[in-house]
């Protein structure tokens, strides 16, 4: 049996639905009951893999409280009995834990806190486990997030946007802020079909794009136009201007925006 975190999500749905097409038997837990699960649940010798997707996810929540509730203490907890039962963990981490310092770690708010918190706990401890890996996503897009609101990628966004008025909102200055953008689908492929050893991994396809760029995607395939807007004073210092992960893929190819569009 497969333990899946965060079934509800946007990434976690689409790891469901894969499970699911492999046939495999997979307990679900939701982040609002993970205290029901963490004091009643005890048959670790059914676990053969947990793939640990739940979180809170918005980098902008400051409940240092919530936060630590969701993303640290359970995650403490399920990882602690995952090394304690021998079995195998791959989790979701972030590239947010980079901020404006790529590849240097240098978080910006209390959510990237909370992931490197807890990939540093993984460094400490990775000898415990049979296998353990982090993947710190990167920018993820694709069918499915909509219901993210101002959490969702620019790709669902802006689609979102022009469909309903004809125009997108775009900041001021976003032909520099550049990020690399993956396909929700690669990660479920990668995460689930690698043959890496324990470790804390870059998950993005190492091409960085802007924000312009995305946007002229997608005004080119539904006919729309940009409007450009001020930048918010609330991001001024919090929000990333370009993020690209390390190559560690190899070969393998990743959606791009353009084709995802298409």
């Amino acid at each position: 049996m497969i333990i899946l975190t965060g079934h509800q999500g946007f990434i976690g749905k689409k790891f469901l639905k894969e499970l699911q097409s492999l046939d495999k038997e997979i307990m679900t837990i939701e982040m609002l009951d993970s205290w029901y699960f963490q004091h009643t649940f005890d048959d670790w010798d059914d676990i053969e893999l947990i793939i640990h997707q739940g979180a809170l996810s918005s980098t902008i929540e400051t409940d240092v409280r919530k936060i630590y509730h969701r993303n640290i203490d359970f995650t403490l907890w399920l990882f602690e009995s995952a090394a304690k039962h021998n079995i195998p963990v791959k989790y979701a981490s972030s590239a947010s834990v980079y901020g404006n310092c790529q590849k240097v770690i240098n978080p910006l708010n209390f959510y990237a806190l909370s992931k490197i918190t807890m990939d540093y706990w993984v460094q400490d401890n990775i000898s415990k486990f049979p296998l353990i890996q982090g993947f710190r996503y990167f920018n993820v897009y694709g069918d499915g997030e909509e219901f993210k609101g101002d959490q969702a990628s620019p790709v669902s966004k802006f689609t979102k946007q022009i469909k309903e008025t004809g125009k997108l909102k775009l900041f001021e200055g976003s032909d520099k802020f550049l990020r690399d953008f993956i396909c929700v689908d690669d990660i479920v492929n990668v995460v689930l079909n690698n043959a890496k050893k324990s470790g804390i991994y870059d998950l993005g396809t190492s091409k960085p794009v802007s924000f312009e760029h995305v946007a002229e995607c997608v005004v080119r395939k539904y006919n729309g136009e940009v409007e450009y807007i001020p930048f918010p004073d609330h991001l001024k210092g919090k929000y990333q201007d370009y993020t690209c992960a390390t190559e560690e893929w190899g070969d393998y190819k990743f959606m791009t925006v353009e084709d995802y569009l298409k």
